[in-house]
């Protein structure tokens, strides 16, 4: 009995067939990658081959799954993945999970994730570190290649802005062997030069081979102890180096750079002319309120009526015046009545007029006598009376008796 399938039964057979196998599933393919395509929607599709064969592969949401974006043709890379197969059109791929580099690039870049892991844990990438750019550099320190576009570029930019900037350049070889040195020790040298505010490092586009230098750990630590502010300037938009994670300021090209610290001429007038228009007119409208305000005050009674008020109230101080001197004249006098009978008081009873009147005063020993008892035979007694003292011995003593 022979079998008829329609088309999509069959393709439906093919597809649980191949599901159903283990060693279509979860595999390892070595190959070299063409006919690359990346696209908006995030997908990834291209060919593996070999020298005798070759297989459509694809990569769905490509950046969740850390797949590299810069795969180009001819490089030899290592997938793990599973066998898929479209039953619309009853093709057969490789759905790709993951994609690795199978030259020496993959294994920097297996190298480069450790390191950054090393740096971001140690805090190299975190904003407190980040240095400010100045507002308006008036002196700009550059380490690119001397024959680069890059610095043709940048040149050209700084003029276009502003004509007054200088430029201290550091040629440095940007790729190949000894460009990591050169870069670092440009980036070292006009850290050295006073007058430098501000260093761009970097160079134009390129493949990430002619990048890899600005990966290089020697080379992001340089921009990370820049003491100058720094701007890593290099042409690579797709993924950051390394160098523009320690930098103090990212830059997609070296152009971009120069636009980054160097205010445009013709915008940085427009707006100055700006904020002079709104000074003036903030000081016209503060001119204006307070011309009202003086003519408010200049129409004001009182002021109008100061003169009058000011005599009306000098001759109010004038009588004021007068009743605080009367007062005070009668206290004075009062006052001296007062002190005029306590002198006459003391008068009186000063022992001197009591003196004049006949009477003496009696002291032994410098006291008051306050009776006979308290005189002895043979005491010396000192009398004083008006006009003198007499001193005696005491040799008799003669009580008398009180009288009722």
């Amino acid at each position: 009995m022979e079998k008829i399938y329609s088309v999509s039964e069959f393709n439906q057979m093919v597809k649980s067939y191949i599901d159903d196998i283990d060693d279509f599933q979860e595999f390892f393919i070595e190959g070299e990658i063409s006919n690359i395509t990346y696209y908006k929607s995030g997908h990834l599709y291209f060919s593996i081959k070999d020298t005798r064969a070759q297989i459509k592969c694809a990569a769905f949401n490509y950046k969740l799954k850390k797949i590299p974006e810069d795969l180009k043709e001819g490089d030899l890379i290592k997938l793990f993945g599973d066998v898929g197969f479209y039953e619309a059109r009853g093709e057969f791929q490789v759905l790709a999970r993951f994609i690795e580099k199978r030259n020496t690039l993959g294994d920097l870049f297996a190298k480069l994730e450790k390191i950054k892991e090393k740096m971001a844990s140690a805090g190299y990438f975190n904003e407190e570190y980040k240095k400010k750019l100045p507002i308006f550099p008036k002196n700009i320190g550059v380490v690119t290649a001397l024959t680069g576009a890059a610095l043709q570029d940048i040149i050209k930019t700084t003029r276009k802005r502003c004509k007054a900037i200088n430029i201290y350049i550091y040629p440095a070889k940007v790729q190949g062997e000894g460009a990591k040195e050169e870069i670092i020790k440009g980036i070292e040298t006009l850290n050295k030069i006073e007058e430098i505010e501000l260093i761009i490092a970097g160079r134009g586009g390129g493949s990430i081979e002619d990048l890899w230098a600005f990966n290089e750990e020697e080379v992001a630590m340089a921009f990370f102890n820049s003491q100058k502010p720094i701007i890593s300037a290099v042409g690579h938009e797709i993924d950051f180096l390394l160098t523009d994670l320690t930098a103090d300021a990212r830059a997609a090209t070296p152009t971009q750079a120069i636009e980054m610290a160097i205010p445009d001429n013709i915008s940085l007038i427009d707006e100055l002319e700006n904020k002079e228009r709104y000074i003036v007119k903030l000081l016209k409208s503060s001119l204006n309120e307070m011309q009202s305000k003086l003519l408010l005050r200049t129409e004001n009674y009182y002021i109008k009526k100061f003169l009058n008020i000011f005599n009306d109230n000098r001759e109010k101080i004038i009588e004021k015046e007068e009743k605080i001197i009367k007062v005070i004249n009668n206290l004075v006098e009062n006052k001296k009545i007062n002190l005029e009978s306590k002198i006459d008081k003391v008068l009186v009873l000063n022992p001197i007029n009591t003196l004049k009147r006949g009477y003496t005063v009696s002291l032994i020993e410098n006291k008051k006598i306050e009776s006979i008892d308290s005189i002895e035979l043979e005491d010396r007694m000192v009398t004083i009376l008006n006009g003198g003292k007499i001193i005696s011995i005491v040799k008799e003593k003669i009580y008398e008796k009180n009288s009722d």
